[in-house]
This record gives C-alpha cells, sequence and structure tokens, in this order.
C-alpha cells in the first residue's frame, strides 16, 4: 500500500539531497522503513555498511524490505553497500552523525533544524553531505562518530529518548525537505472571494432587525449588543459563499417557524372542512 497521499502522476524530487547512511542496520523491513521516510522528503541515495543479514545482489530485494518500503524500492534498488562507516564516506566533503547520548566528544551538537540550513547551503553549493545512523539497538560507536564533523541529536522527552531507525531518517528528512522546499503539497481550497463589505451589513442589519423584533435586546443594551455581534462575525472573515450560507441560516431561522405555523393551520382548517 503506497499511502492515500502518494500522487504517482507527479515527478519525483531530483535535486542533490544528503546521504542517508545506515550503519549495521538489523532489519530489513528497517531498511524499507527508511526508503519510505527518505522517499517521502526527497532523499534518494542510501547507503548500507554490513547490514547484519547481508543484502541481495543480483536477485532482487529482501521481501521484507520491499513490503516496507511501500513503493519507494527505487530507493532499495540503487542502494549502495560498504564495508566500514569509513568507506562510506570517504567521497563525502562533510559528514553529520546521529546520537541520542552525549558522547563526550568535542563535536558541535545540532538538532536537525538548526543543522539542516548549513547542509543546504553545501549542498547548494555542490558539496556532498552525508548523514550516519547508527545501529538500531546501541547506535554508533564512538569511534564511528569521530568521523563525522558534527553530531545531530533530536529534542526528545530525555526520559523516553529512543527513536527507530526509520523515525531519525523521518525527521531529518522532515527538516530538510521544509528547508529546501518548505510548502505542503496543497492548501485550502477556497475559490470563493472574500465578501464585500456591502454583503456584510446588508446581512447585520437583517439580523439585527430581526433580533429587534424577537425582543432580544434589553432596554438600553441594544448599541452595546450588536457592536459586539458585529465584532463576532467580523472575525470570522467571511468569503461570499460563506456570508451568503449564514445569511440564509439566519433567514430559516426567523421564516422556519412562521412557514411551520402557516402549514399546521392549513392542516387543521383542512381537518375542519372535513368534519
Amino acid at each position: 500500500m503506497t499511502g492515500s497521499g502518494t500522487d504517482r502522476t507527479r515527478p519525483a524530487v531530483q535535486a542533490p539531497a544528503p546521504i542517508v547512511i545506515l550503519v549495521e542496520p538489523q532489519l530489513a523491513e528497517n531498511i524499507g522503513m527508511c526508503a519510505r521516510a527518505m522517499a517521502n522528503f526527497g532523499l534518494s541515495e542510501m547507503r548500507l555498511v554490513a547490514p547484519r543479514d547481508g543484502w541481495p545482489s543480483g536477485g532482487g530485494l529482501k521481501k521484507g524490505a520491499t513490503a516496507a518500503a511501500s513503493g519507494a524500492t527505487h530507493i532499495l534498488e540503487n542502494a549502495r553497500l560498504f564495508d566500514s562507516a569509513a568507506e562510506a564516506i570517504a567521497d563525502l566533503n562533510h559528514v553529520l552523525a546521529t546520537t541520542a547520548r552525549e558522547r563526550g566528544q568535542m563535536k558541535r551538537v545540532l538538532t536537525p533544524a538548526e543543522a539542516m540550513p548549513e547542509v543546504a547551503g553545501r549542498v547548494g553549493s555542490g558539496e556532498r553531505v552525508g548523514i550516519l545512523y547508527g545501529r538500531e539497538r546501541i547506535g554508533l560507536t564512538n569511534e564511528e562518530i569521530s568521523l563525522a564533523d558534527a553530531i545531530l541529536t533530536f529534542p526528545v522527552n530525555p526520559a523516553f529518548a529512543s527513536l527507530n531507525l526509520a523515525q531519525a531518517v523521518l525527521l531529518n528528512g522532515y527538516e530538510w525537505f521544509k528547508m529546501t522546499n518548505g510548502e505542503p503539497p496543497f492548501r485550502e481550497n477556497n475559490p470563493s472571494p472574500p465578501a464585500k463589505r456591502e454583503m456584510i451589513l446588508s446581512m447585520f442589519d437583517y439580523l439585527e432587525a430581526e433580533l429587534d423584533l424577537c425582543g432580544f435586546f434589553p432596554p438600553g443594551k441594544k448599541p452595546v449588543m450588536t457592536a459586539n455581534l458585529r465584532d463576532v462575525l467580523h472575525r470570522l472573515d467571511m468569503t461570499e459563499q460563506e456570508a451568503r450560507t449564514l445569511r440564509g441560516v439566519f433567514k430559516s431561522l426567523v421564516e422556519g417557524p412562521k412557514k411551520a405555523r402557516l402549514l399546521a393551520r392549513q392542516a387543521d382548517e383542512a381537518d375542519g372542512a372535513e368534519g
């Protein structure tokens, strides 16, 4: 299942982006879920360092990884395999290492939101940037973190800071995509133009007149109460369609009971004529 938000008619994001490097991932399903998270946010290059269960080469991808990728199989098919983290980052210009624990290393520590502006600048100038993600159970070793230029960590509940692998990829991917794209795939659909003041004032006049007829305003309170009512309705910032709808609601509340009473009276008269 590719998900209800997937639009196959739209082209995939092809812009340069950080490389996702998974160090000794333990489960094929986790690799697949990372691929899905990458595809969500325009990341396309995955590198795998010595996956625990190996990785298919020529025989097709593992069923579990493919299913978990939910359509992002192109990332799995192009994933590159390395024997060590050092080899996986050898051709890169800048490397970040993710960790949830303080490691006592003299490195800058950044959240994804803090890191991505710099990453975007580096990628935009042609540099190759990679993000290292560690093993599901123990994360990255101190030696692997020492290979990085800076540490990436997440502002999470310190009493429960553990994230699964795909969550970590997703959070970084989100901040990357927000930094470099920033627009949601759709906005509110509101084809009706804003209501003109004439339409709003006409609705006010109608409502206030009907409220006056039914004795809504206490003696001496009408000016203040009508001003308050107008303030409430102004804050709705209505479109023409919304103003017409609300005017129709008021009209129905006023005329509906009148119509019901008329129909009831006509029914009584008909019953009397038959009797």
